[in-house]
């Protein structure tokens, strides 16, 4: 199966976080398995554990990852994709178990983030990378100050980061920052105008039309869309990358 190294809301850029044949991979709070499925469509051989909080999240990987493999025949050249429920502040691993760990979207919800960082750095092998991504700082106080909803939604995110700060974090724990890099900067403006419809975000035309804006070109790839976002992902990106080498 051929397929383009990153799909538009892959948050991870695997060019800089290439996995080997038999190396294993957690993807920590998976959501829908986005990053677990592409790193094993990428790496032939490759064992990837899908883990969320979700149970319901964690059967959508599955099903992804079951529908994924009834599609291509060539059973994706020995890759697995194991999804399960499990808790980010206690992972179900043992100490230098994983060579790669995914932690993208999941920091902001933790009030106990520390605690999953500790349990991420524990679990990584010695000179094994990580990926974490959260919200920016700027466009998330935009949000912040654009609807209280917004920033008192149950499971929402109960912090901002400041990248720097972040980072500092994590090198604290023995990790050596090697590339960062900002996502999604077409998702900024849809994020601040459902803030600013919040009341009334699924009735709001605005919203609409600029969600199936994003939908179309999440399954087309255009040029000119890519192009844009990569102009604007240094301004405005949604999220920060931050790629990691443990010690």
């Amino acid at each position: 199966m051929t397929r383009q190294l990153k799909a538009p809301m892959e948050t991870v850029d695997f060019s800089h976080f290439a996995s080997r044949t038999g190396e294993l991979l957690l993807d920590v709070g998976c959501g829908e398995g986005r990053h677990a499925i592409a790193a094993a469509t990428l790496t032939p051989g490759l064992r990837a554990i899908a883990l969320d909080f979700s149970h319901n999240d964690a059967l959508t990987t599955a099903g992804r990852w079951r529908d994924l493999r009834a599609a291509d025949r060539s059973d994706n050249e020995g890759a697995t994709v194991l999804a399960c429920q499990g808790d980010a502040l206690r992972l179900p691993l043992p100490d230098n178990s994983c060579h790669q760990v995914i932690c993208s979207e999941v920091l902001e919800h933790l009030h106990d983030y520390p605690q999953a960082l500790r349990e991420i750095h524990r679990i990584l092998t010695p000179k094994g990378l990580l990926c974490v991504s959260v919200p920016r700082t700027w466009p998330e106080w935009l949000c912040w100050q654009l609807s209280e909803g917004y920033r008192n939604t149950p499971g929402g995110h109960v912090r901002i980061f400041s990248a720097r700060v972040l980072r500092r974090e994590i090198e604290a724990l023995g990790f050596r920052c090697y590339h960062r890099h900002w996502a999604h900067a077409l998702h900024s403006p849809y994020w601040w105008l459902q803030c600013l419809f919040w009341s009334r975000r699924k009735r709001s035309t605005i919203v609409a039309c600029y969600r199936r804006c994003l939908e179309w070109d999440v399954l087309n790839r255009p040029f000119i869309t890519r192009f844009i976002e990569r102009i604007l992902n240094p301004l405005c990106g949604k999220s920060v990358v931050l790629y990691f080498r443990r010690s």
